[in-house]
């Protein structure tokens, strides 16, 4: 068996990657809300490789979101699978609610940006190690 730990970062990579869990969980028939309702056992066939299955039959993603600030979090929250992910999969940070701007700034210096990226590194560290062992378990 083949477990997949999905890795999205950045504002474009969690947009496609929103898009790509409500393609793959329309595919194997899993409903916003993390329930099964498809129409063949086809669609329970190998679902593991995406997913792991939570108390209640709901099916998880086996997702880390990834970004610099919140607010594209809050977007994919809002979103018509947002509801699916595992709160704690989501890391962000928001240094002074101004990063996205700041980020391609003249003026950042790139001691700050480095910093910025390294107290990003080790959530998501801790993040993907969790992601893993639960994978590995199943």
């Amino acid at each position: 068996m083949r477990e997949i730990v999905h890795l999205q970062a950045g504002q474009c990579g969690n947009q496609i990657g929103a898009k790509f869990w409500e393609v793959i969980s329309d595919e194997h028939g899993i409903d916003p809300t993390g329930v099964y309702h498809g129409d063949s056992d086809l669609q329970l066939d190998r679902i593991n490789v995406y997913y792991n299955e939570a108390s209640g039959g709901k099916y998880v993603p086996r997702a880390v979101l990834v970004d610099l600030e919140p607010g594209t979090m809050d977007s994919v929250r809002s979103g018509p699978f947002g509801q699916v992910f595992r709160p704690d999969n989501f890391v962000f940070i928001s240094p002074h609610g101004r990063c996205q701007t700041l980020w391609w700034s003249p003026i950042m210096p790139p001691s700050l940006s480095i910093s910025w990226l390294r107290t990003l590194m080790r959530p998501t560290a801790l993040t993907m190690r969790r992601c893993m062992t639960s994978a590995s378990v199943h």
